[in-house]
């Protein structure tokens, strides 16, 4: 069973950039699509980034092309999320994913961190 804890999280000033890492447990992690999600106070958690176990493709959710980027390293089990120009309403609880054959579906992945929080002040 793989498990995943997130690190980075904190309080960045609107505009600025932040970076967070998950790390695996195991290097079983290498046979799983990645994905980070991010759950906003008295929202639903929502999909911001995926990098593919293959050929570490990416997609974005559209509210955050442009401003994140995902990655991803086979030989260390990591992957990564930087985020630029941050905006105070993308603070929430970012949590990275991993599924087999995932996709954009929060439903899809078997494997949860607990979350690193993200704080952006205006």
């Amino acid at each position: 069973q793989v498990q995943l804890v997130e690190s980075g999280g904190g309080l960045v000033q609107a505009g600025g950039s932040l970076r967070l890492s998950c790390a695996a447990s195991e290097r079983t992690f290498s046979m799983y699509d990645m994905a980070w999600f991010r759950q906003a106070p008295g929202k639903e958690r929502e999909f911001v980034a995926w990098v593919n176990r293959r050929d570490s493709s990416t997609k974005y959710a559209d509210s955050v092309k442009g401003r994140i980027t995902v990655s991803r390293d086979g030989a260390k089990f990591t992957g990564d999320l930087q985020m630029n120009s941050r905006k105070v309403e993308n603070a929430a609880v970012y949590c990275c994913a991993a599924g087999y054959d995932a996709d954009m579906c929060l439903d899809a992945y078997q494997y949860w961190g607990r979350g690193t929080p993200v704080t952006v002040s205006s």
